[in-house]
């Protein structure tokens, strides 16, 4: 299993330059949105006991959590599955062993979640939490994501980077927000903890907003 998707996110620039996005209207046609549901903060979920499926889960991302994460309701979506040629990272296209989904907002900004499909163990996964603090980034190590986990924090002149990674069970899962700009926005930790919050949810099997 590459490293590569893993990786990719500590390179802030390569995340703001995502390119080739599939089109959607208005937020309305993101990969298979789901209904309305209220914010769960990231604080409040005992991601230690929850159990990742390593299956596709962007249908139970909605519509509202993508909008708290990426501040607008236009934006574009793009998802794939284990197996299916995708591009990776930028410039490298291959046969993807995870499940992944993207939205892209009209700024910019860039709302990320993905599980790997093999399973993981726990001394693979504490190798995969060291390699995702890459250069230019911080990394806190058990930050409530799983276990073992880290939450990263990244910034360039052309944007800032926040991530959570973890393990659950046997299933490593990742979620991104990435923002352009010299400045970080004030609530970017806030929009970031709480937008992988719905992704745990929505990769255990609940639904969230």
């Amino acid at each position: 299993m590459s490293d590569l998707r893993l990786l990719a996110p500590a390179a802030v620039v390569a995340v703001l330059a995502l390119v080739g996005i599939s089109s959607c209207d208005d937020g309305s046609s993101s990969p298979d949105a789901a209904p309305t549901a209220s914010v769960t903060k990231l604080s409040d979920l005992d991601t230690t006991a929850m159990v990742v499926a390593r299956d596709a889960f962007c249908s139970g991302i909605g519509p509202d959590t993508l909008q708290a994460a990426l501040g607008t309701t236009k934006y574009d979506g793009l998802a794939y599955n284990n197996g299916e040629h995708a591009r990776l990272v930028k410039g490298v296209r291959d046969v993807a062993h995870e499940y992944d989904c993207t939205w892209r907002a009209q700024d910019g900004s860039v709302a990320r979640a993905w599980v790997f499909a093999p399973p993981v163990t726990v001394d693979r996964a504490t190798q995969l939490r060291d390699a995702a603090v890459g250069r230019g980034c911080q990394g806190t190590n058990d930050a409530g994501f799983g276990k073992p986990s880290v939450a990263t924090r990244c910034g360039t002149p052309r944007g800032h980077f926040q991530g959570y990674y973890g393990l659950f069970g046997d299933a490593w899962l990742s979620c991104t927000l990435a923002v352009p700009g010299k400045q970080e926005p004030a609530d970017l930790t806030e929009r970031a903890s709480d937008w992988c919050a719905a992704v745990a949810l929505a990769a255990s099997g609940q639904t969230a907003g």
